[in-house]
């Protein structure tokens, strides 16, 4: 373990943690400029186990893989926006006029952290790979071939008119054609940092690549820490044993308050509490029977009680700031009408539903949610699962309720109900040909406004028929010390840890 740092003295306990829209605390822009002597050394308590660096295979979505793979390597783009895109590795982009053909141009001079170029071929073969680990990306580019034309241009052509292609790379990551096979306890990228130690679900230490394209980070040292107790967490927060983490839930803030080293801001949010219910289980394979156990729940009251400050009754199956979002009405809360539907439905009350989730965080959540169904004579029983195990019975549908927080990359709906709700994805155990061909043409349309509309008749068909009970959308608390300079609140729980330097202190 590294050497606390000298921190600031804490101040008095009548001071109070600012929180970004409430009081407000700027940030200062990263840079090389590190502030006069103080180390620049970062610890970060992740919000999920790293356990995996691969960011093409079945844990590429994951969200520790997600956070690892931003600071290694590079994407072709990013989104800034709804709609809105910006270039990391290309240059520039066009597509064709029914978008089945997309250009990208790769800057110039890019090179690997071994030193050796990044071409159109890295691109391609990291492509090519994607497709051939069938992993949790794969789903996004069926139908989709990349071809190299010169070594600093890449054609993407799709089976069908793809617009909403962008939002899909913002989470494909390039690696060396070179090394695609290589063990990946220390890959080689482009990114910003390079990888000194990595050992799986517990510490990933990474340095600065000094030949990062965009500029070498000001971090000399980062390390991504996995723990998973939440007070254990916090703990290492308030005594500078780590100096930033996220998605900290609100029951948390009490003991935050009073800090004065402490900075606690929130992201825009495009997170959805998501429990899909598997369409394929027993007892779980008519709609009624979903639609009467989310009935069962009392969302707000759970809401109002565990996540104060960070959640709010959702509406729709996405967020308000992603193209797709089409507001539904809300699952009244009625224990009565349940069990009756139950009951008409002929519910095996000796059934026992397996609840599965990953996050320590949900426990409160799904032993509130196994509280109201028990209410009506409903087993649950709930199980927090290490992240490996977590998604290989994610993938094999061994489990009846499944929570997770699901995002919305590129703030497009494609890379979500696109991605996850299809009888191809086999994500569900829910499939339904009418929402398939909607889908499609959603997903093959360049019409923005017709999109919308396909993904809004999308939206209401999985609502209504409680693929799964979507009852919150999250808004994510960051906790950081003040001293962490330069940190933008990214809306997608990945951090970008290259604008951090490490200052005196000061918000």
């Amino acid at each position: 373990m590294r050497p606390i740092r000298l921190r600031r003295a804490v101040a008095l306990a009548a001071a109070t943690v600012s929180i970004v829209g409430l009081v407000g605390c700027s940030t200062t822009t990263g840079g090389s400029s590190a502030g006069g002597d103080v180390p620049q050394e970062l610890a970060v308590a992740v919000w999920t186990p790293i356990e995996n660096l691969d960011p093409h295979g079945a844990s590429a979505m994951d969200n520790g893989t997600q956070v690892a793979a931003k600071a290694i390597f590079s994407a072709l783009v990013r989104a800034v926006g709804k709609g809105e895109f910006e270039g990391v590795l290309a240059e520039s982009w066009k597509a064709n006029e029914d978008a089945t053909e997309w250009t990208f141009t790769l800057r110039n001079n890019v090179k690997f952290s071994d030193g050796t170029p990044v071409t159109s071929a890295d691109v391609v073969a990291s492509f090519e790979r994607i497709l051939e680990l069938k992993g949790a990306m794969a789903g996004n580019f069926a139908g989709h071939k990349a071809k190299a034309s010169g070594t600093n241009t890449v054609v993407i052509t799709a089976k069908d008119p793809d617009p909403a292609l962008l939002g899909k790379l913002i989470t494909f990551y390039v690696t060396p054609a070179a090394h695609q096979n290589d063990g990946w306890t220390k890959p080689i990228g482009s990114g910003p940092f390079v990888v000194e130690q990595f050992t799986p679900g517990q510490s990933l230490v990474l340095a600065p690549n000094p030949g990062y394209w965009g500029g070498k980070p000001a971090l000399n040292r980062l390390e991504l820490r996995s723990i998973g107790e939440m007070a254990a967490r916090m703990t290492a927060l308030k005594t500078s044993e780590v100096d930033l983490t996220w998605a900290v839930p609100d029951d948390q803030l009490p003991g935050l308050k009073g800090n004065s080293d402490l900075v606690v801001e929130k992201d825009a949010g495009n997170g959805v509490i998501t429990m899909w219910m598997n369409g394929s289980g027993k007892g779980l394979k008519e709609a009624a029977v979903r639609r009467s156990l989310w009935q069962a729940v009392d969302f707000a009251t759970i809401i109002k009680s565990l996540f104060p400050e960070t959640g709010s009754v959702a509406n729709s199956v996405v967020t308000s700031n992603v193209l797709g979002y089409a507001p539904q009405t809300p699952v009244r809360y009625d224990p009565a009408a349940a069990k009756k539907a139950l009951d008409d439905a002929g519910w095996d009350y000796d059934q026992t539903i397996r609840v599965q989730f990953s996050q320590p965080q949900f426990q409160q959540f799904a032993d509130a949610v196994a509280s109201d169904l028990a209410k009506i004579g409903v087993k649950v029983e709930p199980t927090q699962k290490e992240a490996a195990v977590f998604l290989q019975d994610l993938l094999a549908l061994n489990w009846d309720l499944n929570i997770q927080q699901l995002g919305t990359a590129g703030f497009d709906a494609a890379t979500n109900l696109g991605r996850l709700y299809t009888c191809a994805a086999k994500r569900t155990g829910y499939c339904n040909p009418d929402l398939d061909d909607l889908l499609a043409q959603a997903g093959s349309t360049s019409d923005t406004a017709k999109r919308q509309e396909l993904y809004a008749q999308a939206n209401k068909i999985i609502w209504d028929d409680a693929v799964g009970m979507y009852p919150m959308f999250v808004q994510n608390l960051y906790v950081r010390n003040k001293s962490v300079q330069g940190l933008a609140i990214p809306p997608d729980l990945t951090p970008d840890f290259s604008t951090i330097r490490i200052g005196n202190g000061g918000s």
